[in-house]
């Protein structure tokens, strides 16, 4: 599994590499193949196509964690354990301050590599919210759990700048907490 694990982030980091030299557009499958050291067979074995390669991998949250979150845990105060489900998902990452330099100059740089991943985000905050609505039932409706959704991405762009301005602060999930639990208290 580790095996994997490895050529896959190597295949996610290549092809962001070569998005930042060539643009989206300048390279193709063969380049990456190539640029990992891999054949074409390995490369659609882990990806299955280009756009993929350059987001990297779609994970899903831990069922568990999801379903402790949706029973009203950890603690049973929704902004704690909105926090604390967040910052467990940046922690199971593990992508270093370069990476996510080059991940936001890549996505600054090529639009349609934002647009894409735009989607993802799109999509995960879907999830959250019918997450959030099973937990809170009828007290919160989907759309007001889609507009907290969007209020975490916020605070998430905010942390990954300030990380990235201050890297020896702690981590992303640690600017995260930071920033989420500042903005909780100006309400």
């Amino acid at each position: 599994m580790k095996r994997l694990e490895g050529t896959a982030k190597a295949i996610h980091r290549a092809a962001l590499e070569l998005t930042e030299e060539f643009g989206y557009d300048g390279w193709t499958m063969d380049h990456l193949a190539d640029r990992v050291g891999v054949s074409r067979r390995t490369l659609f074995n882990h990806v299955p196509g280009k756009m993929d390669a350059v987001l990297g991998p779609d994970h899903d949250p831990d069922p568990t964690l999801v379903a402790t979150f949706v029973e009203g845990g950890p603690t049973g105060e929704l902004r704690a354990d909105l926090c604390a489900l967040i910052r467990t998902l940046l922690e199971a990452d593990h992508i270093d301050g370069e990476e996510l330099r080059l991940i936001r100059h890549v996505f600054v740089r090529n639009p349609q590599v934002h647009e894409a991943a735009h989607g993802r985000f799109e999509k995960a905050t879907h999830h959250f919210a019918e997450v959030l609505s099973a937990r809170e039932g009828n007290s919160m409706s989907p759309e007001l759990a889609g507009v907290l959704l969007k209020l975490v991405i916020v605070v998430f762009d905010a942390a990954l700048d300030s990380y990235l301005e201050n890297p020896s602060d702690g981590t992303v999930a640690d600017h995260f907490t930071r920033i989420f639990d500042d903005l909780v208290d100006l309400f």
